[in-house]
């Protein structure tokens, strides 16, 4: 491999002769071959995106010179476009400030904006007025802010509509409600699915309440929070840029010491994310459960065959896209507990587990979209349901009988539960071998029709 001689502060350092970064990312490259993750791509388009905006604001301070400053926007903007992000190889088990990234997207820049005539400086010109301290983390909540926004809030509501479809289909179909796993009093299929959709609904409501901590940046801070190096009129005019080119209402954190040092605003993310996740979880396990079968367990539903069940099984089809977002949300909940404790680490002016809260939090957004993305198509918009099955396993229930309760008492009831149970009969004849009912009381009192909610005031 050919290479060319590059230089920092430790002195020379060979670095591939085609690639665009310099001595930093190099030494960061060597030093570092840990595991195979690399930062990901929405840290790394926000970090282009700091250094966009960082030239607009030194420029308009009068720090930079506008030849400069327009050719370091010209660059980043060429990067934004989707050109040779190759160029960025470092991994995520790296500094923990994520210096050695900062200094990637530095030095890459540099490489792209100078020119025959312009030598642009990766320090002194692009890192100009900045921190990897305050980059990073301004980064990390731009990338963020960008991926709930505008990947995963969508994904929620596109759910929330196909759930609202399979509601308005199914208000007719009366079905046994279950508790503990065990035979409980009537739901229609419709207000079953009304508790998956709401929960969703919540979810997209504290995923947009966690975003106004997330909008709050930490540029401006630099090094320990002090803002050595940095004007407050380079973080006004900063902040200013960002919300022009972004259309995203960001803030200046007022404490940058706080900005620094504490993740808790990424931590409450993550935590919104991990209720997200729990109600997934809950949604997948209670559809994969109604689909069980399809002859010997529940086959209240039916899902989709995408593909062949098994590689031994003629003809079986398995819940496969219920234990893709399963597992899914066992990884965010898992993420959830890695940010948690990375996040308590902060020591004095600085947290240095940023790239690894990064990956988690992206991470989790990420496959938290595209699970749910996969669940609305290959799974909610196929599903079907078995109408005929749900009405025999209703009329075998035998806690229709708590429709009794209000005329002859609950220990009348359990009695005539226990005695159809243990003697194979129907709740009907064990109540009239009782003498406890009428068949015609019988016949008004236990009607699931009028036990599922709406109907209920006028029952009683």
């Amino acid at each position: 491999m050919k290479t060319r001689t590059e230089y920092d502060s430790m002195g020379p350092i060979e670095v591939p002769k085609e690639a665009w970064w310099g001595a930093q990312t190099e030494r960061s490259r060597q030093n570092f071959k840990i595991g195979g993750e690399k930062m990901p791509p929405e840290l790394l388009r926000a970090l282009v995106l700091v250094k966009k905006m960082a030239a607009v604001a030194n420029q308009r301070t009068g720090k930079l010179a506008a030849e400069k400053a327009l050719a370091i926007q010209h660059a980043a903007d060429l990067l934004l476009k989707g050109e040779n992000w190759d160029e960025f190889p470092l991994v995520v088990w790296q500094t923990g400030s994520g210096t050695q990234s900062n200094m990637n997207a530095n030095e890459v820049i540099a490489h792209l904006a100078s020119q025959k005539d312009l030598t642009v400086h990766p320090n002194d010109d692009v890192n100009m007025s900045q921190s990897s301290n305050d980059v990073f983390p301004t980064a990390l909540h731009i990338a963020g802010t960008f991926a709930i926004e505008r990947t995963l809030l969508p994904a929620i509501h596109e759910m929330v509509s196909v759930l609202k479809e399979l509601e308005e289909k199914n208000q007719h179909v009366i079905k046994i409600g279950r508790t503990h796993l065990q035979d409980a009093t009537p739901v229609t299929f419709a207000q079953e699915v009304s508790g998956w959709r709401s929960s969703l609904e919540h979810n997209a409501t504290m995923l947009a309440n966690s975003l106004t901590e997330l909008r709050q940046l930490a540029i401006g801070g630099t090094a320990v929070g002090t803002g050595l190096n940095a004007s407050k009129a380079y973080e006004r005019a900063f902040i200013e840029a960002l919300n022009e080119e972004t259309g995203i209402h960001f803030v200046g954190e007022s404490n940058k010491f706080h900005a620094l040092a504490n993740r808790d605003a990424v931590v409450y993310v993550s935590g919104a994310l991990k209720a997200l996740a729990v109600n997934c979880m809950k949604m997948a396990n209670d559809i994969r459960w109604l689909a069980s079968g399809p002859r010997s367990g529940l086959g209240e539903i039916t899902l989709p065959a995408n593909e062949p069940g098994s590689s031994i099984m003629p003809g079986k089809v398995n819940p496969t896209q219920c234990e893709a977002l399963a597992m899914v949300a066992v990884q965010v909940m898992g993420n959830d507990t890695a940010i948690g404790v990375a996040a308590s680490q902060g020591n004095f002016e600085l947290n240095v587990y940023l790239p690894l809260i990064a990956f988690d939090l992206l991470q989790s957004i990420r496959l938290l979209t595209d699970a749910l993305h996969s669940f609305s198509d290959k799974c909610l918009k196929g599903l079907v349901v078995n109408e005929d099955r749900m009405a025999d396993l209703l009329e075998q229930s035998l806690m229709l009988v708590t429709a009794l309760n209000t005329h002859i008492g609950y220990d009348k009831g359990a009695e005539i539960a226990k005695k159809a149970f243990n003697e194979g009969t129907t709740l009907k004849d064990s109540a009239l071998s009782l003498g406890y009912v009428t068949e015609e009381e019988y016949e008004n009192w236990v009607r699931p029709e009028k036990m599922i909610g709406e109907n209920v005031d006028d029952y009683l």
